[in-house]
């Protein structure tokens, strides 16, 4: 894989920390703020539905810019949102600037797809995409635990003052090592963007859009609400909640590992093993949260599961929109953050009934199961081989 695939990896490294550590930092966050953990969540859905809307804004204006550029403003804006959302003392803002931080994000994963794309040879898209999203992995290995304990010792406030210093390595690499230009088709003019927008009536490329949207909902669902479970349910103490999401990471990096592997040649075979154990994960995590080994082998379990099977749909995404060029990128993260925006916001709604900490994990269960019974008669469209593309 060549080396500016892995400088855009560090920068979503960052990005990747931001977008995760508010599983462990939401009983902090609402304490110091005076809202509750169900408001407190309204964070995660804000930035989610920040990159969801904004990715292909943001990449329609940012189509024509040169790459490398547009790739540093991006990550540079997303440092100066997280300076300001350190600083406040106002619930509000502190939202504000997680839009702000998920219009940066969004367009930067969006030029960053497409160029991961036009990095590799055509077949090797998965592979791409799996390195790229090797920088969100090593976050939940890493930065997101990491930002835990910072936050349970320093206060929340000193992670995210710890991102924004992890955007600046990430921007350097990039202006040193991202190509300057505007992308591969640009010499051409490419597609017009309406000729781009138009690939989303395809009905292959929104069934594996939906798919990855109900299991990044489904992930996100219950990582957002893990401290809680990991400290009420299974009785633990704050610490294991960094211990926990280690857990999580470790797994996600193993699934997107394998995902990269069969991705591009065996989609069906991870769909096909991957989505009855996942469904079968999160009401097994419920019922066993409270024994501690339980709990983290699940977790783990989980993770794999999660990150295997959302990377493969999203790979999917990348062959099914391939006559869109600079706005593939684009559709695959307004899927993911689909997700990421609808599963909390549906996992919330659990916490005040008799399921208490436990509804997410059964919420989860819940949307992985819609997303068997639409993939079921659809099968074809998700295990379709990477030639299957050029025939549609």
């Amino acid at each position: 894989m060549p080396l500016p695939l892995y400088l855009l990896a560090m920068a979503v490294f960052a990005m990747g920390t931001s977008e995760f550590m508010l599983a462990g930092l939401l009983p902090g966050i609402a304490s110091d703020l005076d809202v509750s953990v169900g408001t407190a969540s309204v964070l995660t859905s804000a930035f989610a539905i920040g990159m969801m809307v904004g990715a292909p804004l943001v990449a329609a204006l940012a189509r024509n810019w040169p790459s490398r550029s547009s790739l540093l403003g991006f990550v540079l804006a997303f440092a100066a949102a997280h300076a300001v959302g350190a600083i406040t003392t106002s619930f509000p803002v502190l939202v504000a600037t997680r839009v702000v931080a998920a219009l940066a994000n969004a367009g930067f994963l969006a030029v960053a797809l497409t160029a991961a794309a036009t990095l590799v040879p055509a077949d090797k898209k998965g592979r791409a995409l799996a390195v790229l999203l090797s920088g969100t992995t090593v976050a939940t290995v890493a930065g997101v635990p990491g930002g835990s304990v910072l936050g349970t010792v320093f206060g929340w406030r000193a992670t995210f003052w710890a991102v924004a210093a992890l955007c600046l390595p990430a921007a350097l690499g990039i202006l040193k090592g991202s190509p300057a230009g505007r992308g591969k088709d640009d010499a051409t003019g490419g597609p017009a963007l309406r000729a781009e927008l138009a690939s989303l009536a395809r009905p292959r490329l929104i069934v594996v859009m939906l798919l990855g949207a109900l299991v990044n909902a489904a992930t996100f669902g219950s990582f957002t609400f893990l401290a809680p479970v990991v400290t009420d349910t299974a009785g633990l103490s704050e610490l294991w909640i960094s211990v926990v999401l280690v857990l999580f990471g470790a797994g996600s990096f193993v699934g997107v590992t394998v995902a990269g592997r069969l991705s591009d040649r065996r989609p069906g075979l991870v769909v096909a093993v991957g989505g009855p154990l996942l469904f079968v994960g999160w009401p097994a995590l419920a019922e066993l949260a409270d024994k501690p080994v339980a709990l983290c082998t699940l977790v783990f379990v989980q993770g794999v599961l999660s990150f295997a099977l959302g990377s493969t749909l999203i790979t999917r995404v990348l062959y099914e929109a391939a006559e869109a060029p600079t706005m593939v990128g684009s559709y695959a993260t307004a899927a993911l953050n689909f997700g990421a925006a609808a599963g909390p916001a549906l996992a919330a709604t659990t916490l005040s009934t008799e399921f208490g900490d436990l509804g997410p994990l059964w919420m989860s269960g819940l949307l992985v199961a819609v997303a068997l019974l639409i993939a079921f008669p659809l099968r074809t469209v998700v295990a379709a081989g990477r030639s299957a593309e050029v025939l549609q």
